[in-house]
Parts: structure tokens; C-alpha cells; sequence
């Protein structure tokens, strides 16, 4: 049985892709459109086949998968074209160099690595591409070269990797807080200063508080594209990874647990300190949380990224794949920028002088 995945039209043989409009797999050749458990009936007809005696000749069993000689890339021979797909460790979807059909790697989500959830994507390519645009749009500071269309056309669809925690959070939370007065009497201007110390204590849930598992994903962006809607989360099948990118996780749940923790926590505090009002300041002075109940689940989350070079400086944008929650830093052509502060500057001499020569 091969080491990748490659889901084939029944009706002309050409690679399938999951549809993020139709929500469905489509083939791209005939327009045939398949529901997942069409394909799942497909797959395991495939797998019953993979189960019959097959004689190797000198006894030698040849794999798909070629481990590099210091672990970190992976190759793989493609099942439609015989061409060399070359992988990173993490890799778990990804599509042929040569003829571009899509490939799965199902041991990267077999036993323990298996994701409990997938959300699938709600944006395809065209959408993504569109709001990019939208997002361009009114930048008088954006460099003109960085508009081209075929910088647009670099975004990528990933399914990323994260931990979901669940969790029930006892707290205790006393704050520091000031009322100030203020008076006048014909001579003087008076300033009354109260102190109070302001409890708050009770609980507060948390349901699916992400955590990217991956190194390759800066943690700060992927926070950034938040929320998802978790609702729309279905059971996990391969076949939601046809068509486009996937990593399995390369950072466990227990280092991501801190993270998670800290945002759990953060939030709690905020969440009470948002019941206290009709003071000037208010500060917590001391907090007591404790996380109990603990859940954790692994999911793949949708992503489309675009990375771009810009004068030796590279450019990372993250826009959500259900949502449409797009961020990112944009360039800036200093070009411009000295022009438009050389007219404000002039703007403002001129004027100075004409209030100078009136005056």
C-alpha cells in the first residue's frame, strides 16, 4: 500500500479536491461532485484490495518513503506522475511539484496523531485573493510594485495544527481602587482621595481556548485571526486536507499548555475586573486562580497565508479560512512617505510665514 494518499475520480481518473464552497469533494476535470462518505466507502474498498497477498520478487519490499539521511525531509513518490515529493518531518498534505495533484500523508494522523476536529475551509482561493485586495485598497503608502497581481497570488490555503483547552476556573481577585473629588472655593481648588480595597471571587468556563502546535507559525499571527467558530467543527477525515497544505504538530499539548494557561487566566482576570465600576482607578492588587476540569483536544484549524519578499524584508499575512480575519504587516515606500511630510512641512512654513508677515 502506498505511503501517500491521492483521492481519483471514479468517473475519469483525475485527482479530487475538497470544494470549500460546496462543501464537498469535486473532481476539477469532469465537475463530478462526491460527499464525504461516498469517498470514505471508496477508501475503504481501497483499503479491503491493500489486504490481499502480493509476492515481492528477492524478497526486497520497496516503500514510497525515503527518510533523508539526517531525519529531517521525507520522499515520496507520487502515485500519478512517478515524481519525487520532498517533505519536511511535519508535513502532512501537500501536492506533487510536477503535476500538481494533491497528496495526503495518512501516517502523519494515524493512532495518537489522529486530530479529533477539523474546521473545514469556508474560503477558497478566489474569496481569499479578493479580500487581500479589499485589504490593499486606500494604502497610499503601500509600495506600487507590492500591489502586483502576482504577489496576490502567492496565498495558500494551510490547515495549521492547534490544541483546544477546556477548562473550569475558581478565582479570587482584590483590587486597589480610588474615587477622586475635586472642588473649588473662591481661593483655593480642593482634591479628595478615597482608597478602597474591591473583592471579586466566583467561576468562569472556558471552551476550546487555542494554541498553533506549530513551529512554523508565528503564535502572536495566529492569535491575531481569532475567533473561530467552533460549532462549525466536524470529526476529522482526510479527505477535508485534499487540495490543500497540513502539518501534523510538532509542539506538544504540555508546551502549549503554559500558553493556554496564562491566556485562561489573563482573561479571567479581566472578565471580573469588568463587573467593577464607579471608581477612578482600579487595580488588581492580588489574584487567585485555579484551573481545573482540564480538556484538551487537537484540531485543524483553516489558514490561508501569504508570504512575500519586499526589498530583503519578508512579509508574513495570515487571513482566517472560515471567518475571513485577515492581518498583517504591509510595507511602507518611504518614497512617498517624504513626500507627503515635505508637503505638510511647506504647508505649515507657509503658513507661519503669512502669520508672521500679517502680524
Amino acid at each position: 500500500m502506498s505511503d501517500i494518499l491521492e483521492y481519483k475520480c471514479p468517473c475519469c481518473g483525475g485527482a479530487i479536491e475538497f470544494n470549500s464552497r460546496l462543501q464537498k469533494m469535486k473532481c476539477p476535470y469532469c465537475d463530478t461532485e462526491f460527499e464525504l462518505d461516498t469517498l470514505k466507502q471508496f477508501e475503504e474498498e481501497d483499503k479491503k484490495e491493500a489486504k490481499d497477498p502480493q509476492w515481492d520478487a528477492d524478497n526486497v519490499a520497496q516503500s514510497n518513503e525515503q527518510i533523508g539521511d539526517d531525519g529531517t525531509f521525507k520522499t515520496y513518490v507520487c502515485d500519478s506522475c512517478g515524481g519525487e515529493i520532498i517533505t519536511d518531518d511535519s508535513t502532512a498534505a501537500t501536492s506533487c511539484p510536477y503535476c500538481g495533484n494533491p497528496v495526503v500523508v495518512p501516517k502523519q494522523f494515524e493512532g495518537m496523531l489522529k486530530p479529533d476536529l477539523i474546521i473545514p475551509f469556508k474560503l477558497d482561493k478566489k474569496q481569499a485573493e479578493q479580500k487581500l485586495k479589499e485589504h490593499l485598497k486606500g494604502k497610499i503608502l503601500l509600495p506600487r510594485l507590492f500591489r502586483s497581481e502576482n504577489r496576490i497570488k502567492e496565498v495558500k490555503g494551510i490547515y495549521v495544527p492547534f490544541w483546544l483547552y477546556s477548562s473550569d476556573a475558581d478565582a479570587e481577585i482584590q483590587c486597589r481602587a480610588t474615587k477622586v473629588r475635586t472642588w473649588r472655593t473662591s481661593d483655593y481648588e480642593y482634591t479628595e482621595t478615597s482608597h478602597f480595597l474591591v473583592s471579586r471571587g466566583g467561576q468562569i468556563a472556558f471552551d476550546n481556548v487555542p494554541a498553533d502546535g506549530s513551529r512554523k507559525m508565528a503564535d502572536e499571527l495566529m492569535e491575531s485571526i481569532e475567533p473561530y467558530q467552533y460549532e462549525a467543527a466536524v470529526p476529522f477525515e482526510k479527505a477535508y486536507l485534499a487540495g490543500y497544505l497540513a502539518d501534523k504538530y510538532d509542539v506538544s499539548s504540555e508546551e502549549c499548555a503554559e500558553r493556554a494557561n496564562k491566556r485562561m487566566q489573563e482573561s479571567t482576570v479581566h472578565s471580573f475586573m469588568d463587573t467593577i465600576s464607579g471608581y477612578t482607578t482600579c487595580l488588581p492588587e492580588k489574584t487567585d486562580i485555579r484551573l481545573r476540569k482540564g480538556k484538551i483536544s487537537y484540531a485543524l484549524l483553516p489558514v490561508w497565508v501569504l508570504s512575500t519578499k519586499y526589498k530583503d524584508e519578508i512579509y508574513t499575512f495570515a487571513m482566517n479560512g472560515q471567518t475571513g480575519k485577515f492581518v498583517g504587516n504591509l510595507p511602507m515606500d518611504n518614497g512617498t512617505v517624504w513626500k507627503i511630510f515635505g508637503g505638510v512641512f511647506a504647508a505649515v512654513f507657509i503658513l507661519a510665514f503669512g502669520l508672521t508677515w500679517l502680524f
